[in-house]
């Protein structure tokens, strides 16, 4: 084949640092006989060609930073960042139960050289039983609430640790449709407050990511990379499902399946002119064990031909 034949090749983007996380083999929880062995998740996300990983929810991997290292050295990966949930539109009264947690999370991921603590507002619904244990809708009390506490767990985060946070807007939560998402930005500091951009999460709730990053790019600091199923999540939305139920019937698929179409997304994201975690996260929790692996390896080589 001549030189004129050949495909062009995708933009190199540069700016883009690509992981994965304990999300995309299924897990949820601490502690689930539903999920695999962390040792097989750290097996098998580097064999699938990654470098960056999420701790994932707190005790899934070990807790010991210097145990973590070993682990995480030999098999060629590091820590992109830790996550936490968070209630904050319940006001002062949970500040300290939260603050307990939050620093749990916080000095493990700053023990791992991590600079990033993804915050997700709390589930509306129970995330086991689905059931509903809150409005959907906040009052202009609880908007305060969490917007304020937002600020003040940034600040602290940032001048104990080290960490920015990236409040993750996610169904079923009160940060979730386009409306919740520039409300809050609208509402709070962007000195201290940025945005984890989950665009399986964002187009779930009918939201449009590239609009988003070329709207608030400034406020963008962290990716999830994932998504949906239109067919699937219209059928969801019809029924009126929780997320849970939704997740098990597919409708978060591996790339390129699904929306929004990636390229784009990372392109828009490139021309941020700033570096960023790009972290896939397919949710499936649950699934069969031996299913993760091969979606990563296709995944990781997509990513690839995007140029990432």
């Amino acid at each position: 084949m001549d030189a004129a034949a050949r495909p062009p090749l995708a933009p190199a983007l540069d700016r883009i640092r690509v992981g994965s996380a304990p999300d995309s083999w299924g897990v949820w929880f601490a502690d689930d006989p539903a999920q695999v062995p962390w040792e097989r998740f750290l097996d098998e996300v580097a064999e699938a060609g990654y470098e960056w990983i999420e701790l994932g929810p707190y005790g899934y991997l070990p807790t010991d930073p210097a145990r973590l290292r070993d682990e995480t050295g030999r098999r060629g990966l590091r820590v992109s960042a830790g996550t936490v949930f968070t209630a904050l539109h319940r006001g002062p009264a949970v500040w300290e139960e939260t603050w307990e947690q939050v620093s749990r999370v916080a000095a493990l991921t700053r023990a791992m050289g991590a600079h990033h603590l993804v915050v997700i507002p709390s589930f509306w619904r129970d995330d086991r039983t689905a059931e509903v244990i809150e409005s959907p809708e906040l009052t202009a009390e609880q908007w305060r609430h969490l917007n304020t506490g937002m600020e003040r767990l940034a600040e602290r985060v940032l001048g104990t640790y080290g960490l920015s946070i990236a409040v993750h807007p996610h169904a079923d939560t009160h940060i979730d449709t386009e409306t919740h998402v520039e409300r809050f930005l609208d509402a709070t500091d962007p000195g201290l407050v940025n945005l984890c951009l989950d665009t399986g999460h964002y187009a779930y709730c009918g939201g449009d990511s590239v609009k988003l990053i070329k709207t608030y790019g400034e406020r963008i600091d962290y990716l999830h990379l994932k998504q949906v199923d239109p067919a699937v999540l219209a059928d969801v939305l019809g029924q009126g499902l929780p997320f849970g139920p939704a997740v098990q019937r597919g409708v978060m698929c591996e790339p390129p399946r699904g929306v929004p179409a990636l390229e784009p997304v990372l392109a828009a994201a490139q021309g941020l002119g700033v570096d960023l975690f790009a972290i896939v996260e397919q949710d499936m929790y649950p699934c069969p064990p031996d299913r993760p692996l091969p979606i990563a390896r296709r995944t990781r080589a997509f990513l690839r031909s995007c140029g990432a």
